[in-house]
């Protein structure tokens, strides 16, 4: 198979490569007006210069940074074993690359990364060169099968040790003094006396002699047993609980959702997250079904046949019993299964259009406030809630005001019963996911904040039909279902005297400065947290950061997840440029964008986002080079492809809209920006491509190969060549007008490229070599998306092409005003003005 990798890596793999300094990337054609290739057409210099674009010659992409290339030099580079350092934190891979992280007492990147690994003692150089400062924690990021997974260390009922002054828990930065009866706490330089149960004795190093025995004095992550003390009213809590919400009104029975749900609803829940531990998953479930009414259901086993009770007074919600509503799922499979069989026979004939929604969510709490558990509901709706009820909207559609000065006016919720429903779930512990299956407007703005504000999901499947798409929605409920998840949390990011996080960024509640809480938080959830300075770091010492989160787990248990970070600090420009992690900083950009352009507008995001990265890369210039030509943009090595992302977010559909998107799209884009991981943005702001019609596989547990990725320009898409297009929401296979007609056999069973079905949802299964290696790398690339879609099947000069092409972000689009060159052109001038 000559010119194709192994799985999980892509591009050759070059030996004994020796190493050399590497000097700042240059990119020569970029200089003022009057010097070739600076500006491309439309793009009008600074005032005061003549604009020679006609003279111009286009800029060779060739020449520009290619992520690809990025991308394979760190896989080359920094994929196996990566050892997270200690003291101090090592830069960590770039998120696409594969590596399995070691922990030496710094948390592992998966759990928290930092934008900075060499961190300025003072606020000058963060300042001056615009670079924020933050963390991104994703605190229940699942491990690979060959790491470790967070220990649980458990004291008893002496609780988790903690610093007396400023309440940081035990950890390897911790320093054991007076012969190990003290400690001394790095987040706030005071000492606290240690308990007799703790003690221990010190080594001629200085070092507790039971280190090596204790997951809190030398590993960055691990979880505390909490004590009672750590409980709502001292009381621990019962297993949480699921209660599934379905709609059964005529749209849902229509579009098949109903019989698609009960199909497959008992197979799903043996997908029930559990302890490591345990057998069974201890999660209570319950069922409810609505449309103008809400309909409760008994799934005790001792109930001999189906019960059902109907509420019908939706102004003031009340849960009609008790027992037989949450149960074990594996003690009620027959009544779970008999209640499965009969709910589409019973509301077949429905005629009912008009929904309520407010009130189910208000049952599905109080239901989980009357039997004292955290839980969580999923909650399945197919059209605008417009009964009469409590949480009842209105039509408001507002496409045309997208784009302007106006959109805040239908992206902003039409009233506050939904945020405050989101708030009320995330005080008792209580967290919502929404899958909507409209047909026409359903108001996400106004939805959103439930769910964001609870920790929760939202998915949207547009005109769903069963038959066509049921696959989709089964594998987002599946994920759904089965993801590792936290109820009931209160997170607190502490930091090292000088330094305090000022801004939050994801999907939880703020009741005071420094606590976020979460109704819910799962494996897929992140936060991202800006710090500043309001003091000075010493010298040529580390500072630290930990970031815990009270939580109760899946078997009802109160803990807290402690993830540590300690970071080398530096006064030096070079290590602050060499030091910054690429991937977080993109992160930062594009949460703090979505965040202007919800408050501000998308003219203000472009402006600011412009300013920053200008400054960004005219501080490394002035500070970092020697007298270098003036019409050369220099770029640090660790900042590559600062411009390119640039381009990616001033141009991305979430936060500037496009024509093919209605206010709902826009909404729920917008809405899911916040709690995206890091993984999700990189994939979200541009596109892997990958070339297919070399990949083949002889059986199903055979190793594959996959080919080296090509760039998001068209320009690098072959006639000759299908290719499989992801950017995290939606998947593309392209094929181009002249691949071999023996590869279109094999995938399709048709003779030649016109008649290629493109109505299809997924790629046909056929027993041959090339269908299993594509339906291989189709899968790999399906199952890690943000959620799932179909595979949207386009031969060269089909019309969705042009639809196809707003995803390849290198070129300009769709009405999109920037491609990649550009946006180095537009950089450049930004960073003369600057300087």
């Amino acid at each position: 198979m000559h010119g194709l990798y192994p799985f999980g890596t892509t591009g050759p793999q070059q030996t004994n490569m020796p190493s050399f300094p590497q000097p700042p990337p240059c990119i020569p054609e970029l200089g003022p007006p009057n010097i070739t290739g600076l500006l491309p057409p439309g793009m009008p210099g600074p005032p005061g210069m003549v604009n020679e674009n006609k003279k111009n010659k286009k800029l060779d992409p060739e020449q520009v940074p290619s992520v690809v290339k990025v991308r394979e030099d760190d896989k080359y580079s920094k994929s196996g074993v990566f050892l997270t350092g200690y003291p101090t934190a090592e830069l960590p891979p770039l998120v696409t690359t594969n590596f399995t992280a070691h922990d030496q007492g710094n948390s592992s990147p998966r759990f928290i990364r930092s934008t900075l690994y060499s961190v300025p003692t003072t606020n000058e150089i963060t300042n001056l060169s615009h670079l924020p400062f933050a963390v991104s924690c994703r605190p229940f990021a699942k491990t690979l099968p060959n790491e470790y997974a967070p220990p649980i260390v458990n004291f008893g009922d002496i609780g988790p040790i903690r610093c007396q002054r400023c309440r940081a828990y035990m950890c390897p930065f911790m320093k054991f003094i007076d012969g190990g009866r003290r400690f001394n706490c790095p987040f706030c330089d005071s000492s606290t006396p240690v308990i007799d149960e703790y003690f221990a004795h010190l080594d001629h190093n200085g070092r507790r002699i039971d280190i090596s025995q204790r997951a809190e004095l030398c590993l960055g992550s691990y979880d505390f047993v909490a004590n009672s003390s750590y409980c709502r009213n001292n009381v621990p809590p019962n297993e949480p609980a699921f209660i599934f919400m379905l709609d059964v009104s005529y749209n849902a029975i229509k579009s098949g959702l109903v019989k698609l749900f009960c199909m497959n609803f008992k197979r799903l829940l043996s997908k029930l997250p559990k302890e490591t531990y345990q057998e069974k998953s201890t999660i209570k479930i319950g069922f409810v079904t609505y449309d103008s009414t809400l309909h409760f259901y008994n799934l005790s086993s001792q109930s001999k046949k189906p019960e059902m009770a109907i509420v019908n007074d939706l102004d003031d919600i009340f849960i009609p019993f008790v027992d037989g509503l949450l149960v074990d799922a594996s003690e009620a499979e027959e009544s779970i299964s008999r209640i499965l069989d009969e709910i589409p026979k019973l509301f077949n004939e429905s005629k009912t259009t008009n929904t309520c929604l407010g009130p189910v969510i208000q049952a599905g709490l109080h239901a989980l406030k009357i039997t004292n558990r955290n839980g969580k509901l999923f909650v399945f709706n197919t059209s605008l809630p417009m009964l009469e009820a409590p949480g009842k909207l209105v039509l408001r559609e507002g496409k045309k005001l997208l784009g302007s000065e106006e959109e805040k006016n239908v992206l902003s919720p039409n009233g506050d019963f939904y945020n405050k429903l989101g708030e009320d779930c995330t005080k008792n512990g209580v967290f919502v996911d929404l899958f909507l299956f409209p047909n026409s407007y359903t108001d996400i703005a106004s939805l959103s904040p439930l769910v964001s504000m609870s920790g929760g999901h939202l998915y949207k499947y547009q005109y769903f039909n069963a038959s066509e798409e049921g696959h989709i929605f089964l594998a987002d409920f599946e994920n759904a279902i089965s993801r590792d998840v936290a109820f009931d949390g209160i997170m607190r990011i502490r930091t090292s005297p000088g330094l305090r996080p000022v801004t939050f960024y994801g999907h939880f509640m703020m009741e005071n400065p420094t606590d976020m809480e979460f109704g819910g938080i799962d494996s897929n959830k992140e936060v991202l947290v800006e710090i500043k300075y309001d003091g000075k770091l010493p010298p040529k010492e580390p500072c630290f950061i930990q970031a815990a989160i009270l939580y109760t787990s899946v078997s009802g248990q109160r803990r807290i997840r402690i993830h540590n970070i300690s970071l080398n600090t530096t006064d030096n420009y070079l290590s602050f440029y060499k030091n910054i992690d690429s991937d977080t900083l993109v992160t930062y950009l594009y949460k703090y964008a979505e965040n202007i352009v919800k408050t501000k507008n998308i003219r203000a995001m472009k402006e600011e986002i412009t300013t920053i990265c200008a400054h960004i890369l005219a501080t490394y210039r002035g500070k970092c080079s020697e007298n270098p030509p003036f019409g050369q943009l220099l770029l640090p090595e660790s900042l590559k492809l600062l411009p390119l992302y640039f381009c990616c977010i001033i141009k991305n559909d979430g936060l500037t809209g496009g024509p093919d998107l209605n206010v709902d799209d826009r909404a729920w884009l917008m809405n899911i920006i916040g709690g995206l991981t890091t993984n999700d943005i990189i994939d979200l702001l541009y596109p892997r491509i990958i070339p297919v019609t070399q990949i083949y596989s002889n059986n199903n547990e055979e190793e594959f190969y996959i080919p080296t990725e090509v760039r998001g320009s068209y320009e690098y898409l072959k006639e000759t060549e299908a290719y499989l297009i992801k950017n995290g929401t939606q998947i593309f296979l392209w094929i181009g007008r002249h691949v071999h007609t023996e590869w279109i056999r094999c995938i399709f069973n048709v003779n030649n490229y016109m008649e290629i079905n493109t109505l299809l949802c997924d790629i046909p299964e056929y027993d041959n070599p090339y269908s299993r290696g594509l339906r291989k790398v189709a899968k790999m690339m399906s199952d890690d998306v943000i959620c799932h879609s179909s595979i949207k099947i386009i031969p060269q000069g089909n019309p969705l092409e042009a639809w196809m092409k707003r995803f390849l972000v290198e070129d300009c689009f769709a009405g999109k005003n920037y491609s990649y060159i550009d946006a180095l052109c537009l950089l450049h001038r930004e960073i003369r003005l600057v300087l």
